[in-house]
């Protein structure tokens, strides 16, 4: 088997890192963790766990997680955060494969994605295939700043599962710390000359919502499922509301600084 490069990009994470950090020597024999200039433990952490470590401020989502890639010794690339975890049925597969000999550029494993301890599996969150081994000279994350992925061509897809933490609670589907992507989604619209009409909060955040709720699933999901397609509703409507307000009201986009989006 081809030696797999681990990569795990970070900010303030040192509740998670350490699990994280094992879960990757699962399959990897080199871990490697970008940190955003975190404020916590994370680095010492990591370098205790047995990470290489390197520092790097946030250049945004896709970017930041190519950067280990030039530190890394090796061809093949794990890359998932710190809230991720390989299953130990995903490392089985991954050690079973010959990466020397494949034609593949890659391969996409089934994300499971939890609140709390709940398996949620509406509104698209599984299985949720995303590319996460893949041979670096052929592919990687797309150089974007938001919701950035590796191209799905020339990749197989894996029957095994990232166990990925998302929200400790319901209550962090509506306001997780440190994340504000409504605000962050709506400078990005705005950096971009995008421009909102009085309707377009309503539009988005009832599409959402329906979408969601009826085409995703959601209403099948319980209370979970309905909570989740809420959130990304309510997510959309103050994104294009925000927008809209940045067009409106000098007095709040002079008090925003739009060269600090991440």
């Amino acid at each position: 088997m081809a030696p797999i490069t681990g990569i795990i990009t970070t900010l303030n994470e040192e509740h998670n890192i350490v699990e994280a950090v094992n879960s990757l020597f699962q399959i990897c024999d080199e871990v490697i963790v970008v940190d955003s200039l975190s404020s916590d433990q994370t680095v010492a952490l990591a370098q205790q766990a047995g990470a290489k470590t390197y520092l790097q401020e946030y250049l945004g989502d896709g970017i930041q997680k190519n950067v280990g890639i030039q530190y890394a010794s090796h061809e093949w690339i794990f890359s998932m955060d710190a809230d991720e975890r390989v299953s130990p049925e995903l490392a089985q597969l991954i050690n079973n494969l010959d990466l020397e000999n494949t034609s593949f550029f890659g391969f996409a494993v089934r994300r499971k994605n939890l609140i709390g301890s709940r398996w949620v599996k509406s509104c698209g969150w599984y299985p949720d295939y995303l590319v996460r081994l893949f041979k670096h000279s052929e592919i990687r994350f797309s150089a974007v700043k938001q919701h950035a992925s590796v191209p799905t061509h020339n990749c197989a897809k894996l029957k095994g599962d990232l166990i990925h933490y998302r929200y400790q609670n319901l209550g962090e589907l509506f306001a997780k710390p440190g994340r504000n992507y409504s605000t962050r989604g709506a400078k990005i619209l705005y950096n971009q000359g995008k421009r909102a009409r009085s309707y377009s909060p309503f539009v988005h955040g009832t599409a959402a919502l329906f979408v969601n709720l009826f085409i995703r699933g959601g209403i099948l999901g319980g209370v979970d499922g309905f909570t989740l397609s809420l959130s990304i509703a309510l997510n959309s409507y103050l994104k294009y509301a925000k927008l809209l307000e940045y067009q409106r009201d000098p007095q709040v986009r002079e008090r925003e600084n739009f060269n600090q989006v991440w």
